[in-house]
């Protein structure tokens, strides 16, 4: 068996991560299971060698897929690798439609734009890269060979991918998302990238300021009775008000806001704006769940419904303590945006798209 597989071509796939943010974390993950998966959908009569690099901090965003896949080409002359596929979390377009992966078949590259893929990403990944390696060395692969002018197997097993262009003799192809649905796809890719678990984590001061703010309240009779004043629609908007501002403050006294410039268009500006809002929009409303439910278990342990009955002269139901709850979360908030400027500046940092912190150790796999 041993000498089987010494005599087995060897075939070396390089994985390049660009920026070595989130996109290395990916590689990671894949780059353990690749090797089965080129073996199973690809040609399993060759020993497959998976590598793993790391691309530039800041890669040229003006440069598009194009500039990708010219870093990725020398990297893989330089490896001397086989083939080589960037993933990358910039949000990629081509004639105006997000693109989802680019191939050229003549320097063997591809480049696949992680948020195009959507939430699930790594189901996607999993069907995407054999058939990219594939179709980037047809000389090894069993399965088919690619035809000039014909489309690929992913419109059909990737849901992200709604169509084919390029010139296909000369193997430039792209892969793209359909113009409505792909942009929102695009959208909540570029969110699910950008880890809004991470800035919730961010924000621990934040809560702590909020939970602070919150105690302080429920001593207030003023307040029950507001809570008890206060309808449903003007507590939504009480609690919609102070979620705006606290993400409005986020993004302004940590400079999150995205400007363009000569290395950032404006289109691609706005996507990561819009990315940042979103992130912070979805940790702030954990928050103030979190913040709400720790809320509501206190005041059900210090508030006696007898005390609140005398301050409300009226009977107290369930509702009372929901609306006192909602009240005093939607105050709290405001009140931990002072904890929020407090927070350390790389870690609030991290929740703006346009910002890769320090990688802190991503290397370039080295051949032993």
């Amino acid at each position: 068996m041993a000498i089987n597989e010494r005599h087995r071509p060897e075939v070396i796939v390089g994985l390049v991560a660009t920026p070595p943010d989130y996109a290395a974390e990916v590689v990671a993950r894949l780059a353990t299971e690749l090797a089965d998966r080129l073996a199973e959908r690809v040609n399993p009569n060759v020993r497959w060698t998976i590598r793993q690099g790391w691309g530039d901090m800041a890669p040229r965003r003006d440069g598009g897929v194009e500039a990708l896949l010219e870093d990725v080409a020398r990297r893989r002359a330089d490896a001397r690798w086989d083939v080589a596929i960037c993933l990358t979390d910039l949000p990629l377009h081509t004639e105006r439609q997000p693109l989802v992966a680019q191939t050229s078949a003549q320097r063997r590259v591809a480049a696949v734009s992680l948020p195009a893929l959507g939430l699930r990403q790594l189901p996607a990944l999993r069907v995407v890269l054999p058939d990219l390696v594939g179709r980037l060395l047809p000389d090894v692969s069993q399965e088919w060979t690619p035809l000039p002018g014909t489309a690929t197997g992913l419109t059909s097993q990737v849901t992200a991918v709604q169509g084919v262009v390029g010139e296909a003799d000369a193997g430039e192809l792209g892969y793209v998302a359909s113009p409505l649905v792909g942009r929102m796809r695009l959208l909540s890719g570029m969110v699910r990238a950008n880890r809004p678990g991470r800035a919730l984590l961010g924000l621990s001061k934040l809560l702590a300021g909020a939970f602070a703010t919150a105690a302080i309240s429920l001593t207030s009779s003023t307040v029950w009775e507001m809570g008890d004043a206060l309808g449903g629609l003007r507590l939504t908007i009480i609690m919609l008000l102070a979620l705006t501002a606290l993400v409005t403050w986020l993004i302004v006294a940590h400079h999150l806001w995205e400007k363009p410039d000569r290395e950032t268009p404006a289109g691609l500006a706005r996507l990561f704006n819009l990315a940042t809002i979103f992130t912070l929009t979805l940790a702030a409303a954990v928050s103030y769940l979190v913040l709400f439910a720790g809320t509501i278990l206190v005041t059900a342990l210090l508030i006696e419904t007898s005390v609140l009955a005398d301050s409300l002269k009226r009977p107290v139901h369930l509702t009372d303590y929901l609306n006192l709850t909602w009240i005093i979360s939607s105050l709290a908030t405001v009140g931990g945006t002072i904890g929020s400027g407090l927070e350390d500046e790389d870690t609030v940092r991290a929740a703006a798209y346009g910002y890769h912190p320090d990688p802190g150790g991503w290397r370039d796999e080295q051949d032993a």
